[in-house]
């Protein structure tokens, strides 16, 4: 039989601690919301290799009095609430009481604080959950934190922590969100002995955007300053213009917090669903202000996320309000054929003239239950269901949008059509025995190989091909460039620099040549000859966006790109063809190891049999 063991204080601490201090952005974020509660003016945050070594945050607030200061490093020991009923009207941004006691079980702490009545602060030194030293000392009047070592005690959890650079990345992603949900107070941040930013704590929104992200997402941003059904909305809605391809620029605060919730996301996204072209999304700064009451903070000790009681109208309410102040503005963006100013050296050559756009499938209205498989679009919940016609083996495609049975992603084929890959009869060898006959609808080709009729997709096919060439180049590193004239100047967050940095020799490979300049601004000074329709900006962007907010590995980041820029890069359907051109295609796709499917997981080709023609006109049974 099993023995329950009581854990002794110093488990508990680091069990404890586990929950609160995952990595050292999460100390940085409750010693300076701390600040904050404490009626800081001014606060200052100073890291060395990411956090992990050092770590120091000084703030001018209230102080702790001498008497309370061993209190503020026990367990659920807090200035903020005194009961159960104070979390129903919580107005600061920390209420637990377990910041300085889970700290403090993993690293090692130094405090320094005094109050405005004292003559003299106090100086603590905590060592794990131990106290080693506790003296008077001169100081200013307000707390300093140092906290040093992390996981000194925890080497296990230590191991979990990831490069100092990215690390330092996650905490100046963490100081630009507090000080965009806090203009009124002056934040300066030091990175390995480097002033990163500063903000003066005037109050003023627009000049923290500008600074953080530049002039050219400053002045595309509009003010808004609404209040509906009890939620007061403030802040900036970006133009569709500055759209970005990820949700990682949707940035709000509630009651002065940042948080991450699905539906105050999809509000935001409702509100802007006229000005949002698809796998796009805003990019604003809104500080959302409701009763306490109506929300709760109290789901997970990181209070990352919130919830409220009535969900539904405050869906409506956000996203009402924004389609209201988006449609009392103008939006129409200014296009110039040629950006002024900027020249390409050289142009891409194009294997077929491109004149159409892609045709988007939707989602759909009947699956049969024949076999299929289904791709969906990334991000959204347009799909393509493709299913087998026993016995002929014939592709078919419908509409999905009923679909009420439970379905399966993985391809189910028919033996007959797995044949057709078995038999190698795609390939560079098999070429003189395949007859083009000619194109249909000019989107599919129609191909005579010995007893098979093949039916060829032009845009899949070739969007195939271009995504190999790409690949190869890129593996290579023969990626073609351009020479930008004049380079262009992309000014980036904290985090974004640091994620580029990280990753600089991927987008090297790509074909950018990139130079930091004054902090986190950057100059391209060439870019890949073949953008296939991206703008320069969008792509190099877009491939960021992936890196920063979904965490993607550098390898498949860049393979989305390459396999988008050879989608937009191929012959779209409903463009005819010469036979010439299709011949040239299809040298071409027969040369791959993999023909079959596009990049994108859709099918390049289908087949018939002789005979299975023959059995559908009855000349056989």
């Amino acid at each position: 039989m099993a023995v329950i063991n009581l854990l002794d204080h110093s488990t508990i601490d680091k069990i404890a601690a586990g929950e609160v201090v995952e990595r050292p952005s999460s100390i940085v974020k409750e010693l300076v919301e701390n600040a904050i509660d404490a009626g800081s003016t001014a606060i200052t945050v100073e890291i060395k290799d990411g956090g992990i070594s050092f770590i120091r945050v000084s703030d001018n607030g209230c102080g702790i009095e001498k008497t309370e200061i061993r209190k503020a490093f026990m367990r659920h020991a807090t200035s903020k609430i005194s009961s159960a009923d104070d979390l129903h009207s919580l107005h600061s941004l920390g209420f637990r009481g377990e910041a300085l006691s889970s700290i403090s079980a993993v690293s090692q702490v130094e405090l320094i604080t005094k109050t405005a009545d004292d003559l003299t602060g106090i100086r603590v030194l905590m060592e794990g959950p131990a106290e080693t030293d506790f003296d008077e000392i001169g100081a200013p009047s307000g707390t300093t934190i140092i906290v040093r070592n992390l996981f000194f005690n925890v080497p296990v959890r230590k191991k979990f922590l990831k490069q100092p650079a990215t690390e330092g990345g996650y905490i100046a992603d963490l100081m630009e969100h507090l000080a965009l949900s806090n203009p009124q107070i002056s934040f300066q941040f030091i990175q390995n002995g480097t002033v990163k930013f500063n903000t003066s704590g005037n109050g003023n929104l627009k000049q923290i955007i500008y600074g953080i992200y530049g002039k050219d997402v400053a002045d595309a941003m509009l003010e808004v300053n609404i209040e509906k059904d009890g939620i007061h909305m403030l802040g900036y809605l970006g133009k569709p213009s500055i759209n970005r391809a990820t949700r990682s620029h949707e940035i709000y605060f509630v009651n002065n917090r940042f948080v991450k919730n699905n539906l105050l996301s999809k509000a935001i996204e409702e509100g802007y669903k006229s000005y949002v072209m698809q796998h796009k999304y805003p990019f604003c700064v809104l500080l959302f202000t409701v009763h306490p009451l109506e929300v709760d903070v109290n789901i997970h000790p990181a209070k990352m996320d919130i919830r409220f009681s009535n969900a539904e109208a405050v869906y409506t309410a956000i996203s009402s309000m924004i389609k209201e102040a988006l449609s009392q503005r103008e939006l129409i963006p200014e296009i110039a054929l040629v950006k002024e100013g900027v020249e390409l050296q050289e142009k891409a050559p194009v294997l077929m003239p491109m004149m159409h756009e892609p045709e988007i499938v939707t989602k759909q209205t009947k699956l049969t239950s024949k076999d299929f498989f289904i791709d969906f679009e990334e991000d959204t919940e347009d799909a393509v269901i493709t299913y087998v016609e026993e016995p002929a083996g014939i592709y078919h495609t419908e509409n999905a949008s009923a679909v009420n049975e439970p379905v399966t992603t993985s391809p189910i084929l028919s033996a007959e059509q797995l044949n057709m890959f078995d038999e190698k009869i795609i390939s560079a060898e098999n070429r003189p025995r395949f007859q083009i006959i000619g194109q249909v609808f000019d989107t599919y080709w129609i191909i005579m190989y010995e007893n098979k009729m093949l039916m060829v997709d032009q845009h899949a096919a070739h969007e195939k091909v271009k995504y190999e060439r790409l690949m190869k180049a890129f593996e290579t590193n023969q990626i073609d460039t351009q020479n930008l004239f004049p380079p262009v100047v992309i000014c980036l967050s904290m985090k974004e620099a640091s994620v580029l940095k990280e990753h600089f020799d991927a987008f090297h490979k790509l074909g950018f040549e990139i130079e930091f300049f004054g902090g986190n601004d950057i100059t391209v000074r060439s870019a890949p000859i073949e953008l296939y329709g991206n703008s320069m900006q969008d792509l190099f962007l877009e491939t960021l966006d992936d890196l920063v907010e979904n965490g993607i590995t550098r390898t498949q980041s860049i393979y989305d790109r390459i396999a988008t820029m050879a989608c937009k890069a191929a012959v779209k359907g409903n463009y005819s063809l010469s036979k010439q051109e299709m011949e040239v295609l299809l040298d071409e796709l027969l040369t791959l190891d993999n023909p079959y499917f596009c990049p994108h997981g859709r099918p390049t080709m289908i087949y018939f049999t002789k005979q299975e023609l023959e059995k559908k006109f009855k000349r056989i049974l």
